[in-house]
């Protein structure tokens, strides 16, 4: 017998029991969850306590505590306070420079043995479940240049390119929050510019966009300001993308009230309050709305803020009427329905604007475009090739998440994306022609993936040559998420060395001659020997056995823990062996992406949870995508109250 067939009352109670045992389940689920994290907090606070304490006072308090704070930096306040997430950087700093052996630096008289240092090291890893739960606050941001001309687009259906004389945005975990005087005369040029475009003025016959927007002219008789405040709860719903407050509603009728005490006629006056809606904060920035019901400080997210944050995220513009329509009933925080749309928006081609918001950030190609080069030397690096570059990476990206393949294949892959302009580059100018750009299998083996992408090696160059240094940073940093000490202060470049010492040497050479320096030579031993394998590739890519002296390439070294390689064919398969890294890395920067801020504390946690998740579908791009778009962090936010208490508490 079916559910449905039951008599009502057996029907209510067989309800309650299955609502009540999901309860159950949960709640139980829940409870070993938090004893879990209660034994990971204690065994933290252990290791700490055992091995980060003892070797702050023992090596580092002499020069970073409250008499002595070398280069700013104190400890004291840290010791007492480990888990705070303001000073979480300082702490990964810290353990960067212990694991190179930078701190203590090696004049100091005392120096901590392997284990000590290594108990540091442990305890530091350990310092994010000393974190209270907290998903952060909602960073308020302006739109970005393409945002903003492509939700303009949206609204509008103007070029997006209106927005071209909008500055470049300054690339970081990206968020924006700031307006100068400056862009906000460009924001009311670009409104000005639109309203022309899609408004006819001076009695013209009211065109079919101007009817869409600000509807018929009312009857006579009719009340204007009834028929103005109607207008304006349309726009300002899709403007503000979000149904707008009484009390914003109120401020645009305020402005058609001013254009009509002005004597504007009616239309006039409704185009007036149309240009205040596009240069609202509303509509430049994207915002909380409202504070909810905090419980503990947390409220969730409300659904039209969550289908904002994920559209931008992955289309880089509004919501569409879809996406709308689910936030307008409420359906976002289904995680089945959140899950479905993030798998719709990426399969949409508006998803290309995760590689020209993210992957380009990622890989360093933001940069590309304006990079110089030595045009004697590479008079190949016109516009055509750097667009060609850019738009193999992007290419590359896009098959990597549309066909959902493991993150691995970033690093270790067998095709890339080619056009007549780029084929030179990999050797191929008589297999591929024209300008269109195609798929193409690759038979090299030191080809394929990122390590050996042209636009990637261009970047990580030096104008005039290769620079092993900046890619064995790169690698490092960008690929397998280490963090690199910064050099330190007053070192020569190569190019100070004394030229009658180094005429005969290879850069190999000369980089080498340079580790001689004790200053230099932890961080070089590990950062040289990756950029070397990649040098048998020249400062735009191209392969080569000699370098630009004439000296046979020696692209062998060994990684730490000895791992050991010949050609960058075998530095590839080392690095992609290195799958948990490579993955880690890839979930730690684009969470960083999708909140728009620096991840701290409670962050690190959910990056754990999300790669135990990500581990059992093999890494996969659009599994991590969507791990990241339904965590806790978000579609959840810190209220601004809760921080004021908790300052007030300390």
């Amino acid at each position: 017998m079916r559910i449905s067939e039951l008599p009502s009352g057996l029907q209510r109670a067989k309800a309650l029991c299955g609502f009540m045992l999901i309860l159950t389940w949960t709640g139980l689920a829940e409870s070993r969850v938090n004893r879990d994290f209660a034994a990971l907090k204690a065994d933290a606070q252990k290791s700490f306590q055992d091995g980060v304490t003892p070797f702050v006072k023992t090596y580092c308090i002499g020069c970073h505590g409250q008499d002595r704070q070398k280069g700013g930096i104190n400890f004291q306040p840290a010791l007492s306070n480990a888990g705070d997430a303001t000073i979480a950087k300082r702490w990964k700093q810290a353990a960067a420079n212990v694991k190179a052996h930078d701190m203590p630096p090696a004049n100091a008289k005392k120096q901590p043995t392997d284990s000590e240092r290594q108990a540091f090291l442990n305890g530091i890893a350990q310092i994010k479940f000393l974190s209270q739960k907290d998903p952060g606050l909602f960073v308020i941001r302006r739109l970005t240049k393409v945002e903003y001309g492509n939700t303009l687009h949206d609204l509008f259906g103007v070029d997006p390119t209106i927005a071209r004389e909008l500055p470049d945005e300054v690339i970081g975990e990206g968020y924006l929050n700031t307006l100068s005087p400056l862009q906000s005369e460009q924001y009311l040029s670009i409104a000005n510019e639109v309203l022309d475009r899609i408004l006819p003025r001076g009695g013209a016959t009211p065109s079919s966009a101007q009817r869409r927007w600000l509807g018929s002219v009312p009857r006579s008789g009719a009340d204007l300001r009834v028929a103005a405040r109607t207008v304006a709860g349309s726009l300002a719903r899709k403007a503000y993308r979000r149904p707008p407050a009484e009390a914003e509603l109120d401020v645009l009728l305020g402005v058609f009230d001013l254009g009509r005490t002005n004597g504007l006629p009616y239309y006039e006056a409704l185009r007036l309050m149309a240009k205040a809606v596009l240069v609202s904060p509303q509509f430049l920035f994207i915002t909380p709305q409202g504070e909810g019901q905090p419980v503990g400080g947390i409220v969730r997210l409300d659904d039209h803020q969550l289908a904002s944050r994920l559209s931008y995220l992955l289309w880089s513009t509004m919501p569409d009427a879809e996406l709308s329509g689910l936030a307008d009933r409420g359906k976002l925080h289904d995680p089945a329905v959140l899950r479905s749309q993030v798998k719709r928006l990426l399969k949409d081609p508006r998803s290309r604007a995760l590689f020209d918001g993210f992957g380009a950030q990622w890989l360093g190609l933001a940069s590309l475009e304006s990079k110089t080069f030595d045009a004697a030397k590479f008079p190949q690096m016109n516009a055509e090739m750097r667009w060609a570059m850019y738009e193999e990476a992007r290419l590359f990206f896009d098959s990597i998440v549309r066909e959902n393949r493991s993150v691995v294949r970033f690093v270790d892959s067998d095709y890339t994306f080619l056009n007549g302009t780029l084929a030179p580059i990999y050797g191929l100018e008589n297999t591929v022609t024209g300008s269109r750009m195609r798929r193409v299998k690759l038979t090299d083996p030191n080809r394929g993936g990122v390590l050996g992408m042209p636009g990637v090696l261009a970047t990580t160059s030096l104008p005039n040559r290769t620079s092993p240094v900046k890619r064995g940073v790169w690698v490092l940093e960008q690929v397998l998420g280490e963090k690199v000490p910064p050099p330190p202060p007053n070192v020569p470049a190569l190019e100070k060395q004394d030229q009658k010492t180094v005429a005969q040497l290879t850069l190999r050479q000369r980089t080498e001659l340079h580790r001689t320096d004790a200053v230099c030579a932890n961080c070089h031993k590990i950062l040289d020997p990756i950029g070397f394998g990649l040098e048998n590739f020249d400062a735009i890519g191209r392969w080569r056995d000699r370098d630009d002296t004439g000296g046979a390439i020696e692209a062998a070294g060994e990684l730490p823990g000895g791992k050991r390689f010949s050609a960058p064919k075998d530095l590839k398969t080392l690095i992609a062996a290195r799958s948990d890294d490579l993955a880690r890395n890839l979930t730690e920067k684009f969470l960083a992406y999708a909140l728009c801020r620096q991840l701290e504390g409670y962050d690190e946690v959910v990056v754990d949870h999300l790669m135990e998740t990500l581990a059992k579908d093999g890494y996969r791009l659009q599994t991590l995508i969507t791990e990241i778009a339904t965590s806790y962090p978000f579609t959840h936010r810190r209220v601004q109250d809760s921080i004021a208490s908790t300052l007030h508490e300390k």
